[in-house]
């Protein structure tokens, strides 16, 4: 036989798009249009309604970037398409390329019922199946004009994403706002010649079906007649029937559908957006979830619904409706799909805790299954923190992205750095978008990399960021996906159900130690400096608040702050979502993050003052009150008392340039040049710096990605750098030295201090920054040989290599640390700590003999500042002060120490007298995370803590009030099944821990 196949498929791509699809809708007659543009930001339902609207004709421009219009469309159904399927279509200038990045719109009826939305693949709204004719309709918009920014010149910089600086042009063309008959039989030809033509594509050319499928295509389009396709295509499609039929071996993967519209809680549009893309979506899937019963619909992140209930209650009744039928099912268990790498410990336990509290409170529903499809790598510390709230297992799809190596499992039991592990599932389709193409089902099946031993993967399917989510289009493609020679077997389920089968048919999976590092997004840990300097100081002013609140509550009957501080908490973890304190959203949302923070800050000091000053009583004794994690000054953790005096610091001239500080304990040089070139151990006899270097060295090298230029740095950056040598002046102020420097359009100030008793070099850093494209580092070259580094994360720190031996270390060419990075060697380390920075590299390079100092140089160096024009064109422009210390001596425990320390400051307030801890623990290796109330306002107390330094660790927990009883619990403050040995002993806890454990304990006072 000739091979005339490429000639077939040719045919059915025209015939389908020029002739089928358009047949879709035979008939049709314009729908009478009226427009009412809202002024400034959005206006509520009830006004969107009353307002008066003026004539709009179709072709006509409308849509400001960032405006609301709500358009008033009216008609009657023609008497003469009595018994037909009639929809509305509604095309507001759709570009089906990019749903959920343009305009989008919410259909109410006159009274406000919302119905359903329209997007550039959902544009239909049913008014009838069938019609009686000479219906009146009448329907409102409420439709989005939302600028396009990632469009097709993607990374361009512009000033669209901020309504301040996006102008006032309209976006969109008005395009068809019709009456249509809806014709089902050529509705479903479509359906079935996509199935049977995509499954086609992806059969091998030697296959026996793909012919097969190939002639059935053949037959189906001589039948179609081209002039009456509705008329023919009941005939047509009686050829692909048999072919349809056939059933899938019995060795087919196995699919689970999740129906899904991953919506980025902000990214390249507003928060209030995402409040109207979620109710748009939303409706849309309760809407299609009434039509299509094997329909399942998973939508995660709490504060989502939480808008809903707030902003759209007409909505969320709809929603609840659904949850309640047991096919709208909340998932995840996190108040957002947050960033995992750089939230702290407390922030990521209450990500959890308030996401799965929302979900169980509104619901009943507990997840136990965490949902972060698009998070940008995963922090080692996790899953004993999924374990700790109550759940079992994982799904991401965004490991999928990294540039350089395959990840070499789909399925895994992935375990975290206390030895927690958990089931972890990575989609093979690749894609947390999928739309049922064929293309995506055949990706899944091939690409699964535990064939042999495993079948199951899930697909969450639908057009997510606004897109409308699934569309009765990609259910029924699956329907004939069910059971189809060739395919992969499609079955709509629940997230847990896919877990249960995936976990029952794979007992013993592999094991992943360690972080799931993404090879892409590495940037995401430096852009947009202030978000990410908020988010931190929120962190630990949220500590000082619940642990002075909770002792103040206890010792004086103080009014815990309980409505406050829940509040607060979700305002932090909204802004870990994981495009916000990654710095990859727009100006807009960067704009308000940094008030939101300033606001926070404000509201979080007020507690804690009005909690110390409860605390301290009346009184002219200056007091000293540490939230930090360990005793410092003579006074404990979570304790108050006087100042105590200590040694000073003296600051002397150095004989070729420059100062020395010395404090007894550390001796620093700083050269003229204002560069660390020596920083002394005393007592250790050590030198930390290498050897012909200077340390405190700000680096700029030009940075300009391939693409995504907030989230991405690209290797090749560090082929060219600039040392910044050059000093403007050099003083000396007090017991500090400063330095000032002018580069390129910038100007940066530092000031170098030691403190009176601690071993450690601060360096406070104020930079003006205004360049464009060049990314600031201070780099520290050690005097220390380590072929790997501890970098903090939650509960504790994990280890990375300092060498490339292989493409898998080369790749984490830049990572993430929380307060610290350590380098070491055997009985000597030295610390960096940080206040808000996160973005670090570390390096090593051997010095040779030839240059009398052999040995081994590893440089760290922090990263501080980039200036991408994508999404945001003025990232990062302005004055930034950020502070950073070096500590020569330390161990991991005072690296711990330091890093709490400087990122929660002492806090002086007069009073009557000391103030004894509410809790304390006997050992630096052991760290209280938190000392609060519980959440349900019973009073009792609850503490976590977790052992720090990565070894086992006996303590006792002292109580400073009288308990009845401890109870083990879960980070949801329930009793813990199964936990044992926690006995309460003349107020001491006596604790065993495991390296890196995590403890909650909840005390009944």
């Amino acid at each position: 036989m000739h091979d005339d196949r490429a000639l077939v498929e040719a045919r059915l791509k025209r015939v389908l798009d020029e002739r089928i699809r358009p047949a879709v809708y035979p008939e049709s007659v314009p729908l009478a249009v009226e427009a009412w543009v809202a002024p400034g930001e959005p206006v509520p339902v009830a006004e969107g309604l009353a307002a008066s609207h003026t004539p709009i004709e179709v072709g006509t421009r409308w849509g400001a970037p960032w405006a609301t219009t709500w358009f008033k469309v009216t008609g009657e159904v023609p008497a003469e398409w009595a018994g037909k399927t009639v929809e509305a279509v509604l095309d507001l200038g759709f570009d089906e390329r990019m749903p959920g990045f343009q305009c989008e719109a919410l259909v109410y009826t006159p009274d406000g019922e919302p119905l359903k939305a329209v997007n550039p693949r959902n544009q239909w709204v049913r008014v009838g199946d069938p019609v009686a004719g000479g219906e009146r309709v009448e329907w409102r918009l409420e439709a989005a004009s939302n600028p396009v920014i990632l469009g097709d010149n993607p990374f361009r910089p512009t000033d669209l994403g901020d309504r301040d600086t996006a102008g006032d042009e309209p976006c969109y063309v008005l395009t068809r706002m019709d009456l249509a008959v809806f014709d089902r039989d050529v509705w479903e030809l479509i359906q079935d010649l996509e199935v049977v033509g995509e499954l086609m594509h992806e059969l091998p050319v030697e296959n026996g079906r793909r012919w097969e499928l190939l002639r059935a295509v053949g037959r189906c389009l001589d039948a179609v007649d081209l002039q009456d396709v509705g008329g023919s295509a009941v005939a047509a499609r009686s050829h692909l029937k048999r072919v349809l039929e056939a059933p899938a071996d019995a060795s087919a993967h196995r699919i689970s559908a999740v129906g899904h519209a991953h919506i980025d809680s902000a990214w390249l549009w507003p928060l209030r957006e995402t409040v109207r893309k979620v109710a748009r979506t939303t409706s849309n899937m309760t809407n299609l979830l009434e039509s299509e019963d094997e329909f399942v619909f998973a939508m995660s992140q709490a504060q989502q619904f939480a808008w809903i209930k707030e902003h759209r209650p007409e909505v969320y009744a709809k929603v609840k409706k659904a949850v309640a039928e047991g096919r709208f099912v909340p998932s995840g268990g996190m108040w957002v799909e947050s960033d995992t790498n750089m939230p702290g410990s407390e922030a990521m336990a209450r990500q959890f805790v308030h996401g799965k509290r929302f979900f169980i409170e509104e619901f009943g529903v507990e997840n136990e299954e965490a949902w972060l499809p698009d998070t940008f790598g995963f922090a080692a510390g996790l899953p004993q923190i999924i374990k700790a709230a109550g759940s079992k297992w994982l799904l991401t799809q965004k490991i999928s992205w990294s540039q350089i190596n395959k990840f070499p499992h789909h399925t895994f039991q992935w375990e975290g750095i206390d030895g927690t592990r958990i089931f972890t599932h990575f989609p093979p389709v690749d894609t947390y978008n999928c739309s049922m193409k064929g293309s995506e089902i055949a990706h899944a099946a091939r690409n699964f990399k535990d064939k042999g031993v495993a079948r199951h993967s899930l697909a969450p399917t639908g057009w997510g960021d606004g897109g409308g989510g699934a569309t009765r289009e990609m259910i029924a493609k699956s329907r004939r996906m069910r059971s189809l020679e060739g395919s992969a077997t499609v079955e709509w389920e629940k997230p847990a159900e896919f877990f249960r089968k995936a976990e029952a048919e794979y007992p013993e999976p592999p094991v992943w130690v360690g972080e799931l590092y993404l090879e892409l997004h590495r940037a995401t840990l430096t852009s947009q400096a202030k978000t990410k300097q908020g988010n931190r100081r929120s962190e630990h002013l949220l500590r000082e608040a619940e642990i002075w609140a909770a002792t103040a509550a206890v010792r004086t009957g103080f009014a815990y702050p309980y409505e406050q501080l829940d509040r607060i908490w979700k305002t932090v973890l909204l802004h870990q979502f994981h495009d916000i304190l990654p710095g990859s959203s727009i100006a807009w949302v960067h704009r308000e993050a940094a008030q939101t923070y300033a606001a926070v800050a404000e509201e979080l000091t007020g507690i804690v003052e009005a909690a110390q000053r409860a605390l301290a009583g009346d009184g002219d004794t200056e007091l000293v009150f540490n939230a930090a994690a360990h005793t410092r000054g003579g006074v404990a953790a979570g304790a108050a008392g006087p100042l105590v005096e200590t040694s000073s610091v003296t600051v002397t001239a150095r004989p070729d340039g420059g100062h020395v500080l010395d404090n007894g304990l550390l001796r620093v040089e700083i050269d003229e040049r204002g560069l660390v070139v020596s920083a002394y151990d005393i007592a250790a006899d050590r030198e930390t710096v290498a050897p012909g270097e200077a340390a405190n060295l700000l680096q700029i090298h030009p940075d300009f990605p391939n693409m995504w230029d907030a989230w991405d740095v690209d290797a090749f950056y560090r082929n060219v750098v600039t040392d910044l040598t050059q000093v403007d002046s050099l003083t000396v102020e007090g017991s500090s030295v400063t330095v000032t420097r002018s580069f390129g359009d910038s100007r940066v100030r530092q000031t170098l201090s030691l403190p009176s008793d601690a071993k450690r070099l601060d360096i406070d850093t104020e930079v003006d920054w205004h360049e464009t494209e060049k990314f600031l580092k201070a780099a520290f070259p050690l005097d220390v040989h380590a072929e790997r580094y501890a970098a903090e994360t939650q509960f504790g720190h994990l280890y990375r290599p300092t060498h490339t031996n292989t493409s898998w270390e080369a790749a984490k060419f830049e990572a993430c640390n929380h307060r610290f990075v350590h380098v070491a060697e055997p009985h000597w380390g030295v610390g960096l700590v940080t206040d808000s920075t996160y973005g670090h590299d570390v390096t090593r390079t051997v010095r040779p003999a030839a240059t009398g100092n052999p040995g081994t140089t590893t440089t760290v160096r922090l990263s501080l500042l980039r200036a991408p024009r994508f999404p945001d064109p003025q990232t990062d422009q302005g004055v930034h002060r950020f502070g950073y210390a070096l500590a020569p001596g330390a161990t991991v425990t005072d690296a711990v120490r330091e890093g709490y320390a400087i990122n929660v400051p002492e806090r002086r307030v007069l009073g009557s007298g000391p103030v004894g801890p509410l809790v304390s623990v006997d050992l630096d290796e052991v760290v209280l995370s938190a000392v609060k109330l519980a959440d349900d306002g019973s009073g009792d107390v609850v503490v976590r803590l977790y052992e720090a330094a990565g070894g086992r660790a006996l303590t006792s927990l002292r109580l400073g009030f009288p308990a009845g009883s401890v109870t083990a619990t879960d980070l949801l403050e329930r009793p813990l099944e199964g936990a044992s040995g926690y006995e309460l002993d003349d107020g001491q806890v006596r604790l065993s821990l495991r390296p890196f454990e995590l403890v909650t304990l909840r005390f009944a006072r």
